[in-house]
């Protein structure tokens, strides 16, 4: 019987076991779904490279889902990755490593009524705990001795110039610290999860240096079937492993399988709408709004002509923030012999869903993102890429996307044209006190209406994330780690 079992190796899961581990006196298990393992020699090469993404069709680390981006009259599809491999999606992104604002926990703390769990003051100790900041390592508002090294590039690529050179030039401030306590608007360089060069994910700076532990178990290619329950107390998992089945019990179950992955897990497993539960011929555990909102960043794409990259470097080096507006000019091409100007919405009114399609762990589910149903997104997008577009011109680049239409109806039409997402989506099992009826968890991540079961990964975020959600994954992971250890799972505040 193990103490505490954690599915799903990704960013917060390997947080999660390395911290609950340090308690040699507490039995951890961590499963994996992804067959990469982890060794001391490292990752594939792929997977090492700061400066590209190793997301293409051949890739055998990732989740792949289809999705509905837009629904508003004009359905858009696509489709998104998530990284199936020890360290998760932060073991294949864009190495961005920004923290989410004092505003954003402002708003996380209103969701919470009274409690003061989710402050930015009462978060900033798991920030600081988890980095290594090597530029502002000395402010108080930042770690020095954490695992994962945070850096902003000194040299950019001219490219990455030019577009902070344009901004300075339209007026726009620079903000030499994205991660300081304000989380001001302006242009700024990019903090960075990397090391010479290197990608740096939580498997690596986290669990790598846990793995001689004897009380740690990491067990990969391993995929969670459902959850076992007597009554409403979690005491185990259904795995397929080496080609058969197997049943893992254990005192305490925390689900860190990503927000899409640990909401269909609970769904699967009983937890979720009745009624669609029961029209997939699965067994209702307890109602719960599973999968009934989350959000994510709608991105339009402007392309642009520019010459060659002189030398490659980490895909953002400098974005623009303006309030809910994310303007990031990528190094890395998406379209052969262009370049890219990435608009984001970083916190959009329109709310998605995600339900199951099938009681069958290898169907994906139903991922509707519901972009632009909002006028409100709408209009904020089309101010977007107006300012946007005076980037380039200031850049003197050459656009290659077709100019935006001026009336509201067309230019709906164009955004719908040339929307895409940031692949940024959370808030699947989001966080509230009893009595919210939009709530599936605590404020400590324990899932409502059963006992012995812990969410601790974006599936929890209650509001949308003014920036990327890579370091709020950390602290996630770092936050609960520590609600974890008081209530049982684990008995020391050791570091790593």
């Amino acid at each position: 019987m193990t103490d505490t079992l954690i599915v799903g190796g990704g960013t917060a899961g390997c947080v999660l076991a390395a911290r609950l581990s340090a308690d040699p006196e507490h039995t951890v298990r961590l499963l994996e779904a992804g067959s990469v393992g982890l060794a001391p020699e490292g990752f594939p090469a792929a997977l090492l490279d700061a400066t590209r993404l190793p997301i293409g069709a051949d890739a055998a680390w990732l989740w792949r889902y289809p999705v509905t981006l837009a629904d508003d009259g004009v359905a858009v599809m696509g489709n998104i990755v998530r990284g199936k491999i020890f360290g998760g999606s932060g073991a294949v992104n864009g190495s961005y490593f920004v923290r989410a604002t004092a505003a954003d926990f402002a708003a996380w703390s209103r969701v919470l009524g009274s409690s003061t769990a989710w402050s930015f003051d009462a978060v900033l100790p798991a920030y600081r705990r988890s980095e290594r900041d090597l530029d502002f390592g000395d402010q108080p508002w930042h770690g020095r001795s954490g695992p994962i090294p945070v850096r902003r590039n000194k040299h950019p690529v001219p490219q990455s110039e030019h577009f902070a050179t344009a901004c300075a030039a339209l007026g726009f401030p620079e903000t030499p610290d994205l991660n300081g306590p304000v989380g001001a608007d302006g242009v700024g360089r990019v903090p960075c999860s990397t090391d010479d060069g290197k990608r740096v994910s939580t498997a690596s700076a986290y669990l790598l240096p846990a793995l001689g532990r004897p009380n740690l178990t990491v067990q990969a290619a391993t995929s969670v079937l459902r959850l076992r329950f007597h009554g409403t107390r979690a005491v185990g998992v259904d795995v397929w492993h080496d080609g058969r089945a197997d049943t893992l019990w254990a005192d305490h179950i925390v689900l860190s399988a990503g927000a899409i992955e640990s909401a269909t897990l609970l769904l699967r497993s009983g937890i979720g709408d009745p009624e669609q539960l029961r029209t997939l011929d699965i067994p209702v555990v307890h109602g719960a709004p599973v999968g009934a909102w989350f959000t994510d960043h709608p991105e339009i794409g402007l392309e642009y002509r520019a010459g060659p990259a002189e030398r490659a470097t980490v895909p953002l080096e400098y974005v623009l923030e303006l309030d809910d507006i994310e303007i990031r000019p990528y190094t890395v091409a998406f379209t052969p012999g262009a370049q890219r100007l990435g608009i984001a919405l970083m916190r959009p009114s329109s709310a998605g869903v995600l339900r199951l399609r099938s009681a069958d762990p290898a169907v994906p589910p139903v991922i509707e993102h519901r972009y632009l149903s909002a006028e409100h997104d709408r209009a904020r997008l089309r101010a977007a890429v107006g300012t946007a577009t005076e980037v380039l011109h200031e850049m003197s680049a050459t656009p290659l996307t077709e100019p935006m239409p001026q009336q509201p109806a067309t230019a709906a039409a164009w955004l719908h044209a040339n929307l895409g997402t940031s692949q940024h989506l959370s808030g699947t099992c989001r966080m509230g006190p009893v009595g919210d009826e939009r709530a599936v968890v605590d404020e400590s991540g324990r899932v409502h209406g059963v006992a012995g079961l812990t969410v601790a990964d974006l599936a929890v975020v209650p509001v949308p994330l003014s920036r990327g959600p890579q370091a709020t994954a950390v602290l996630i992971a770092e936050h609960l780690a520590d609600d974890l250890r008081r209530s049982g799972g684990g008995r020391t505040s050791q570091s790593l």
